[in-house]
Order: C-alpha cells, then sequence, then structure tokens
C-alpha cells in the first residue's frame, strides 16, 4: 500500500476531478511550500552536523553535472519529436532538468519509513540540481533567439526563494545540530509530514485543474511527460551506481532526476521567455510527469534499485 501522503494527493485530484468546493487556501498553500523547503533544509543541515567533509564535492559536483545534461537529452526531443518552439523547447527543457521539491520531500518520507540507507548530504542533492539546467536554459535560449544576455540573471536565480530556503535551512541546520534544532523538533521537524500531506492535497486539486479538459492536439508533449520520468531516472540510478551511492541515496536521485519543477523553473522562465506558453510546462510537470511520479514511479524506482543494488 503506497505511503499515506499519495492518498491525499488522490483526494485531491478526484475532488478537483469532481468539481468538488475544496481549496486549501492560497496563504495556506505559500505558507506551507515556505515551510516544506525550510524544513527541508534544515533536516540535510541537521544530517551534515559534524559529518561535512571536502571529499562530499566529488558526488555533489557530477550530481551537478546531472542537472546540465538533462536539459541538454531533452530540449532536442522536445524541438524535433515533440515539434515544440525553440521557446517552448528552452522552457520545458529547463522545468525537466530542474527539480520538484514535492517529489523529493514524498521520496525523502518513503526512504526514512522503509529504514533504507543514504548518505548524509543526500537533501543538498536538491539544492545543487534546481539551478543549472534553469540558467543553462536561459542562456541557450537567449543563443538561440540573439536577445541580450539578460543583466542580472544570475543574481536572480541565486536569490530565488528555493535556493534562500534550502540554502539557509541547510546552513542552519548544519550549525546548530540537533542540539540546537530541538526546540524546533516537536512542531517543525515532526510536522513535516502533516504539512507535506496538506500540500499534496493541494498538488491533487492544481493537478485535476491542469488536466481538465486535456488538450489532446498536445498529445505528443503529453506522451513526453508520461514516458521521460521512467528514462529519466534510469540517469539517476547510473550516476548513483558509478558515485557508489547507498541505495536510499540512489532511489533520491532517481526521484529528482525523473521529477520536474513546477515552483522555481516556473517563475524563472516566465520572467526570462515571456513568449513562452507556461501552461504547456505545468500541463507537463504538474498535470502529468508529477502524478506519474507519485503514484506509479517512485514503487517502480524503489524496485529498480533494488534489483540494481
Amino acid at each position: 500500500m503506497p505511503d499515506i501522503v499519495i492518498a491525499f494527493f488522490a483526494l485531491g485530484f478526484c475532488a478537483g476531478l469532481l468539481k468538488s468546493d475544496l481549496k486549501v487556501p492560497d496563504q495556506v498553500y505559500q505558507t506551507l511550500s515556505i515551510l516544506l523547503m525550510l524544513i527541508l533544509g534544515l533536516k540535510g543541515g541537521q544530517a551534515l552536523h559534524g559529518k561535512f567533509e571536502i571529499e562530499m564535492l566529488s558526488t555533489l559536483l557530477p550530481i551537478m553535472a546531472l542537472g546540465i545534461i538533462i536539459p541538454l537529452v531533452c530540449y532536442p526531443v522536445l524541438r524535433r519529436l515533440v515539434a515544440l518552439s525553440i521557446d517552448d523547447a528552452a522552457s520545458i527543457a529547463a522545468h525537466y532538468g530542474s527539480v520538484s521539491a514535492g517529489t523529493f520531500a514524498v521520496v525523502l518520507a518513503m526512504v526514512e519509513q522503509a529504514g533504507i540507507r543514504l548518505n548524509p548530504e543526500t537533501t543538498l542533492y536538491l539544492v545543487v540540481l534546481e539551478l543549472p539546467a534553469i540558467i543553462l536554459m536561459l542562456w541557450l535560449h537567449r543563443r538561440l533567439t540573439g536577445t541580450s544576455s539578460g543583466h542580472g540573471l544570475l543574481r536572480e536565480a541565486f536569490t530565488s526563494r528555493g535556493v534562500i530556503l534550502l540554502g539557509g535551512g541547510v546552513l542552519m541546520g548544519y550549525v546548530y545540530g540537533p542540539v540546537g534544532l530541538a526546540s524546533l523538533q516537536p512542531v517543525l521537524l515532526d510536522g513535516f509530514k502533516t504539512m507535506l500531506a496538506v500540500f499534496l492535497l493541494e498538488m491533487g486539486l492544481c493537478t485535476a485543474k491542469v488536466c481538465n479538459p486535456l488538450p489532446m492536439h498536445q498529445w505528443r508533449l503529453m506522451l513526453f511527460a508520461a514516458l521521460s520520468p521512467f528514462v529519466l531516472a534510469w540517469l539517476g540510478i547510473a550516476t548513483a551506481v558509478i558515485l557508489g551511492l547507498p541505495p536510499g541515496s540512489a532511489l533520491v536521485l532517481a526521484a529528482l532526476s525523473a521529477s520536474a519543477s513546477y515552483i522555481a523553473a516556473p517563475a524563472a522562465v516566465q520572467a526570462s521567455i515571456p513568449q513562452a506558453n507556461i501552461g504547456l510546462a505545468m500541463l507537463a510537470s504538474l498535470g502529468i510527469t508529477f502524478p506519474v511520479n507519485v503514484l506509479i514511479g517512485l514503487p517502480l524506482y524503489e524496485k529498480w534499485v533494488r534489483a540494481v543494488y
């Protein structure tokens, strides 16, 4: 039976399809997204407390490179096989090269509940994978279209909400450790799964809204969104095997590789490529890839990792 938090996503999705008046207030959703990213950072930093070694960079840098490889693989597929414009192909490649914090939260809860071994720096995978694809594809788009270099692109990327919360959380968790975070443990850290459940309820509602009705003329994009996670997950597993990561870290990396951003990437793309159709990106990343990963992919990736290890 899938984790209970998945049932909350299914509930929201069904309620959305039935056109229920169920709604998570926008302020609550925004608060939850902020808290989840902060908690993920704190948990990662706490795991690193007293354990960080410079040798960890030999793992983190190749994983960061994965965030560059994935959009470079996706872009020509989106451009030629899916037949998207340069604007939309660059936009969606950026979404798929970046990662989903929601998927990360679900897979981390899954790994912790199953007691699968993972490295203490695993939370940093989310941090190092979030930005490279977005920056690369915005740069590539400007090269291909001959537009300006875009003053302030790097500053905007590195000061985005996700990077500040995740990076700041990691730093605080690392500096204060379990003892310093003890006062936050009962409500903030122990409440992680409850917050995740309500967040996924809203994600289910959003998914139903994006997918109803399905734009059938975009069948190529929908096929890409449904099938690409299973291919990209193997890139994550292969990287984990090459780097000698433990099974839990391999599963997290597979899930992140298979995921697509629906928080950081839309904001960056909308500001930098206004011609891109963000609705198409949200249809693919949130409407199809996210539920495919959460409902089907994660249990399958776990079986693949166990088979490899």
